[in-house]
Parts: structure tokens; C-alpha cells; sequence
């Protein structure tokens, strides 16, 4: 069978469900798994072809990909703006204050409406935008600590994280072999880190986005034109 952005998420997605992580983490969400249906919706839909440019995020968060199974993927902007919809399972150990609800989660993933409400506001359709541009999590798990807080995959135990990013890297490069991508955009800086690390000797170009968490003081001083000027200033944008 060819290597299709499908069949290289859903033998990631196995794989990294062999893994194992200790405490300070208790939980972890495999969106890849529980929101397959909407996640291969998204890849259907807007992941054909080659693209210029490739979004790299971090991981998911609780209320964008974990519920929709797409990349900062807030409900209102999958549903409403890319079309997308879709059954959306549980994931094997759920965290009480985090429930996995799909798209009937009325909690906006911030990241999420940043990044698209950009991209809907400056290529207006999302056809026009995922012409050129796609997006991908460079890590598709979740990681919860007991009291339910988000723990990023860069504080996990290097023992830990070393067979993970080993993964991921390898997931990485078959997708930028896929969509053979001009530029790769890391969306924060342990993004890019990734993309350089597991894009080594390809010669697809590099580069770097502010992060449009609102853990972020500088995302949260107005990130849509801050991100703007990062893309002009790389040669994406004119």
C-alpha cells in the first residue's frame, strides 16, 4: 500500500499507545485514536496534494485537537469554518475535570482561535488557505497530571521522551517526504527545535512562529499581526 498522510498518522498513533509514562503524569489522550473518524476527515479533506508550507504545533491541547482530533483544532473553527464534524470516542482513562466531549465541548481552545481566525481572516475560505498550508502536531498526545494540568511533552524525563520524539520524528519526516513542503514552521520555539532535529540533512527550509498560547505574554499582546510580520519577514507572506 502507498504511504498516505492516513496510514502514517494511524501506525503512529499504535505505536505511541505502547508507550508508557510515570507520575507526575497520570493521563494521557491519544486523539489520533478516539477522534479518528473527524482526524482523517481533516487529512481527507485538506491534505492532499503538496503543499509550501507546513505548521508544526507542539501537542494537542484539552479543548481544540483532543476534542476534534484536528490541530489546534478549537470546535467552533473545525466545524464551522473547515466543515468538519465527526463521532469522537473516549479515550481509555479520562480525567474527571477534563472529559472528552467532541463537538459539543463549548470550552475555545485560545490557540486554536488565534491561529484560524487568522488564517480565516486573511485567505477568507479554509480551501484557499490549506492551498498552500497545512497543519500538523508534531506530538499527537496529551499529557494530565492529577490535578488535570497540562504537562508539555518538553518536560517530560529524557527516558521518557527519547522513544517519543523518536516517533514523532520519524512520522515527521514521512509527512514532509508527503506534502514535500517549501517551508516547515514550527509554531513556538520546542516545535521548531523538533523540525530541526528530525528534518537533519532535508533541505526544506526552517523557520519559526510565535506560539499563540495565552500562557504567552507576547501572543497575548496581539498575535495575528505579530505572526503576520514573522511570515512576511521569512519570504512566505508578501
Amino acid at each position: 500500500m502507498p504511504t498516505t498522510l492516513k496510514s502514517i498518522t494511524k501506525k503512529l498513533a499504535h505505536q505511541l499507545d505502547e508507550l508508557s509514562f510515570a507520575a507526575p503524569v497520570t493521563h494521557v489522550y491519544n486523539p489520533l485514536v478516539y477522534a479518528r473518524a473527524p482526524h482523517e476527515r481533516y487529512l481527507d479533506r485538506y491534505g492532499r496534494g503538496t503543499k509550501r508550507v507546513v505548521l508544526v504545533g507542539m501537542n494537542p491541547g484539552p479543548f481544540g485537537m483532543g476534542q476534534t482530533g484536528v490541530p489546534f483544532g478549537d470546535v467552533g473553527f473545525v466545524r464551522d469554518w473547515m466543515g468538519i464534524s465527526g463521532e469522537v470516542g473516549s479515550p481509555p482513562n479520562p480525567h474527571e475535570k477534563r472529559p472528552i466531549e467532541g463537538f459539543a465541548c463549548k470550552r475555545s481552545e485560545v490557540s486554536g482561535t488565534r491561529l484560524w481566525g487568522w488564517a480565516a481572516e486573511r485567505f477568507g475560505t479554509a480551501e484557499r488557505f490549506f492551498e498552500d498550508f497545512f497543519a500538523v502536531n508534531y506530538c499527537p498526545l496529551i499529557f494530565m497530571e492529577e490535578s488535570a494540568k497540562n504537562r508539555t511533552p518538553d518536560k517530560l524525563p529524557a527516558a521518557e521522551r527519547a522513544p517519543l520524539e523518536a516517533l514523532c520524528d520519524d512520522a515527521l519526516r514521512q509527512m514532509v517526504a508527503l506534502l514535500e513542503p517549501e517551508w516547515v514552521v514550527g509554531v513556538g520555539q520546542w516545535a521548531r527545535m523538533s523540525a530541526e532535529r528530525a528534518l537533519a540533512g532535508n533541505d526544506v527550509r526552517i523557520g519559526q512562529l510565535l506560539h499563540p498560547s495565552p500562557a504567552s505574554p507576547a501572543a497575548n499582546r496581539g498575535w495575528a499581526p505579530q505572526a503576520e510580520a514573522q511570515l512576511r519577514e521569512l519570504g512566505i507572506l508578501d
